[in-house]
């Protein structure tokens, strides 16, 4: 759980220190919002996650600044889905 705060809370930073605009810049906040909320709240759902995590890679779209931030959110979301890694 630790991680995944972490990784939200990284690209929520990174994502508002850019200084460029994207047309669904506005999605991508609120699903980290969403994210971070899960992630304060207990055992997230997995199904859950990928679906934030999906919506999030999406709107972000070719921002490269932000990939090695999303890709550490993957990771973590990762961890959820395969118990074995944790």
């Amino acid at each position: 759980m630790t991680g995944l705060r972490s990784a939200v809370a990284r690209l929520r930073r990174q994502l508002a220190a850019h200084p460029g605009e994207f047309a669904d810049r506005g999605i991508a906040e609120e699903e980290l919002a969403a994210l971070a909320a899960t992630a304060a709240g207990g055992t997230p759902e997995i199904p859950g996650l990928r679906r934030s995590l999906l919506l999030v890679a999406g709107a972000i779209g070719s921002v490269s600044a932000l990939s090695p931030a999303l890709s550490d959110l993957r990771e973590a979301v990762d961890l959820f889905a395969d118990p074995e890694r944790r």
